[in-house]
């Protein structure tokens, strides 16, 4: 029998006011920081630029490294847990620290549904194109938004459902309740 599989925290916002200004050097330092991440082998669970990392551990070093938020680590979390289970782990994560959007600006998460659930993401840096650890190239790779292996699932036809997270419009929520 499978024990529960750990919560995934929700980190803490490191700056308050969040300013247009900061959030606009903010947004611009997430995806430099995404940028720089390209070419990076894909491993599940890897954390070390140049070496290894995964669509989740990219987002989170995109965010503690930006200073966006304080450091935390949603690790371990099982390896294709997406494809045999239907819950919706990423999705509810970024539910929790984030605001669901119609369209993202740059800096925002999109997520892909692969598998049974929600269970792929990436930094959406402009020009309809993301930066994401993708364990079909290999690699951390700047994709487009639209490319066949993102937006079709198995059978070629149906179009996988995307959704679009902006952290920032959170964190102005929380702001307001201090």
């Amino acid at each position: 029998m499978n024990s529960p599989s750990p919560t995934l925290p929700i980190p803490r916002p490191q700056v308050f006011p969040i300013t247009p200004e900061t959030e606009a050097k903010q947004r611009k330092a997430v995806i430099e920081e995404a940028m720089s991440w390209i070419g990076t082998p894909y491993m599940q669970l890897g954390n070390h630029k140049g070496y290894n990392i995964d669509c989740s551990m990219l987002l989170v070093r995109c965010w503690v490294d930006t200073g966006v938020f304080e450091p935390f680590d949603p690790r371990p979390y099982p390896p294709e847990w997406h494809l045999h289970k239907s819950e919706e782990r990423y999705l509810a994560w970024m539910e929790a620290l984030s605001e669901e959007v119609s369209e993202p600006k740059p800096g925002d998460v999109v997520l892909f549904r692969f598998g049974r659930c929600f269970s792929h993401g990436g930094i959406y840096v402009g020009d309809g194109n993301i930066v994401h650890a993708f364990v079909y190239e290999g690699f951390c790779t700047k994709t487009e938004i639209t490319s066949t292996q993102l937006m079709y699932m198995s059978n070629g036809v149906d179009i996988r459902p995307k959704k679009y997270f902006d952290i920032w419009a959170r964190l102005r929520k929380l702001e307001g309740n201090k």
